[in-house]
Parts: C-alpha cells; structure tokens; sequence
C-alpha cells in the first residue's frame, strides 16, 4: 500500500502500472489481488489512505501552531510551507487523480469530493472557533486557498506562491466579519 500510494502521488495514476508496484514492493500479482482485487481498488483504497494522513497531518499541525483560534488560522500557510518544502510535496492527490482521469468516472470524483468534505469540515472549525459570522462560506474561501496554493505550488515550484497566500488569508480574515464577542 506504502508503495503504491507514493508512485500514484509521485508518478501518476495512469503512468504508475501495477508490475512497476509490485517489483518496487516485492510482491506478487496473487498478493495484490487477493487483497484489492483489481489495480482500480487499489487506487481507491491508496487514495484514502492517502487523504486520511494528510488531513491528520495538517491538522494536527494546525492545532499544534497555536491556542489561538485566530493562530490557528494564521498557521495555515506555514503548514503549507511545511508540505511544500517537507521532500513529499505532489500537489493535492486528488485533484491531480481527477485531472488525469475521464472526467466522467463518478468513484474517482466521490473519493476527491469526499475528502473535499473533510477538510471543508475541519476548516469550518477553525472558523467557528475564531469567531465568524459566515463560517461555511470562509471556511471554503480557505479551501481555495489551500487547494490553489497547493496547484500553483506544483505547478510552478516558486515558493513566493507562499508569501501570496499569507497575504490572500490575512485580506480574507480582514474582511469577513466576526461574530461579536
């Protein structure tokens, strides 16, 4: 599972085929499809493996940035720098599947907005904690945040993409209003 959830991160779905995991992983054919029974279970069970850790990891990071709710928030670029700069930084798993992928093949597009679900989840905490008024409708102008930082990090490989988005969070925390105390 170790193996192929970094080839399709790293490699790609498509361009990650199932000799290639099997001989990196010293395994055979019977023992991938005893336990997953096809390449395409496979990649649905490394795909949520997948979104599992990096949720748990981004938000315990979150959470560990500070005790301020406000912190927290603030923390959110540094967490991404984190990943950006951390030696396993593919872009967000899920975007790059569904982009590689028929756009018409609806488990593909579950997974993606299920783990979508999760982090909007987990940002709309962050954002009631904080004080907000409209706590879903910042919680996913965060979500954009992070998943455009995310591509435009993969993409281009700049680092200043960072300083963007700090400044980006800091006008969306500005601007939106806060529930009075």
């Amino acid at each position: 599972m170790a193996v192929a959830r970094e080839m399709f991160c790293r490699d790609g779905i498509h361009a990650t085929g199932v000799d290639r995991i099997l001989a990196a992983a010293n395994a055979s054919k019977m023992t991938l499809y005893t336990r997953f029974g096809s390449k395409e279970a496979l990649v649905r069970a490394a795909l949520r493996q997948e979104g599992e850790i990096w949720r748990a990891t981004f938000s315990s990071k979150v959470m560990e940035a500070a005790e301020d709710p406000m912190e927290r928030l603030r923390a959110i670029v540094p967490v991404l720098s984190g990943w950006f700069n951390g030696g396993r930084f593919y872009g967000c798993a899920f975007i790059n599947a569904v982009a590689e992928h028929t756009k018409g093949e609806p488990w593909l597009r579950e997974l993606a907005a299920e783990h979508q679900r999760a982090c909007l989840d987990f940002l709309e905490g962050l954002v009631r904690d904080a004080g907000y008024a409209a706590t879903r409708d910042l919680a996913r102008q965060l979500l954009l945040l992070v998943d455009g930082t995310a591509a435009e990090l993969m993409v281009s490989g700049d680092e200043g993409v960072l300083r963007i988005a700090a400044r980006t969070l800091d006008a969306l925390l500005a601007v939106e209003e806060r529930v009075p105390a």
